[in-house]
């Protein structure tokens, strides 16, 4: 008989999961469970052949995949180069965290190498990880024709059997995130408007925040499935999502665009403890079915959000400072940074904020290998 596949079987698992016999739904952890222990199933069942051994005998491999949290967006330069061939559009820069770990893994142990494969794309969702072709959306020196697009990120970091090391940041694109922070910035300069209210009984084609998170979970489980049966032999590590967001929404200036702008704060504090703090949930729950390491960064960055004075913020407001290849205004809005003489951030990790992730993540890898 031949093996179900792993999409087929995990699908099958989802929809039979939905419901109890006598009809009512099943809890959410019990769902997750069960659809974890379906997809290990059918990983299981696709293994036709045996596995070679991990990493080459002078260097282990180590693969990051991810979004603009992992890409860096304007933190240090772009690489490739601004004007080289290779460009892709994906923004990934020099001082994001996947660079500053590299740096500090140069020999580990003595006489072995980490080699990076760093393919995070900046607005790439989790399908863009496993599934789907992303259309790069960078507005640093795109090409006539638009950007074209780039393969699932499984595929471009070549994942296989040699692979030691899977790091993972995404999810934020999913949930949509950095929209859901454009429409809260809209509605709080509208009197009698709340973002809270928009996302958890929303009009008609728009997602309630619930939704959004159990979907962001199914989807997650799917891509994590990819991720192992691309590199069976490898130790794979999950990256959370950083404080963006005050403890007190009271804390921030509603009149800084270097802050989170005129979002209000009643707002600010629903984004922190019903949609920031569950995805992270979601994401860590989901690897740690999987059995894989979850690396935190929200404890050890609070007090460095974004409406935190510079020098102290990890992460920069709407607007905020980058690089001078960065643009200023945001193209298809009225966000025009400029006339405060800064640049467009949308809320994103500074080169403070990627050295405290390379930090956590430095040390997972670290274990990871000598686990290896």
């Amino acid at each position: 008989m031949r093996p179900m596949s792993v999409g087929r079987l995990a699908a099958l698992a989802s929809t039979a999961l939905l419901v109890r016999p006598g009809g009512s739904m099943r809890h959410p952890v019990s769902r997750l469970r069960m659809r974890a222990l379906a997809v290990g199933l059918a990983l299981a069942a696709s293994a036709l052949v045996p596995s070679g051994s991990a990493g080459a005998a002078d260097q282990y491999e180590w693969a990051a995949l991810g979004d603009s949290y992992t890409a860096g967006g304007f933190v240090g330069d772009p690489q490739p180069p601004l004007g080289d061939a290779s460009r892709d559009g994906c923004d990934r820069t020099t001082h994001a965290y996947p660079g500053v770990v590299e740096g500090e893994l140069e020999e580990f142990p003595p006489g072995k190498y980490v080699h990076l494969t760093n393919v995070s794309c900046g607005n790439a969702t989790i399908a863009d990880i496993a599934d789907t072709k992303q259309t790069p959306i960078s507005p640093v020196q795109p090409p006539a024709g638009g950007w074209p697009a780039v393969d699932p990120q499984i595929q471009r970091a070549k994942l296989n059997d040699q692979t030691d090391v899977v790091t993972i940041g995404v999810g934020g694109n999913s949930l949509r995130f950095g929209g859901m922070l454009l429409k809260c910035l809209e509605l709080g300069a509208t009197p009698g408007k709340s973002c809270r209210e928009y996302y958890t009984s929303p009009p008609e084609g728009e997602e309630s925040i619930k939704d959004k998170l159990a979907r962001v979970q199914d989807e997650y489980i799917g891509m994590l499935a990819k991720v192992h049966q691309a590199a069976p032999n490898a130790k794979v590590i999950t990256v959370g999502y950083p404080a963006v967001l005050p403890e007190e929404g009271s804390a921030c200036n509603r009149l800084a665009l270097t802050e989170l702008g005129a979002i209000k704060h009643a707002d600010i504090d629903w984004l922190r403890d019903d949609v920031l703090k569950p995805l992270n949930s979601t994401i860590q729950r989901v690897t740690d079915f999987f059995g894989d390491r979850y690396v935190d960064v929200y404890f050890s960055s609070v007090g460095h959000d974004a409406c935190q004075p510079a020098g102290t913020k990890w992460v920069e407001g709407i607007c905020g400072d980058a690089a001078g290849y960065w643009p200023a205004k945001l193209p298809g809005t009225l966000l025009n940074c400029a006339v405060i003489h800064k640049r467009v951030t949308l809320v994103h990790p500074n080169a403070e904020g990627h050295a405290n992730t390379a930090a956590h993540v430095e040390r997972a890898i670290r274990i990871a290998l000598l686990q290896h």
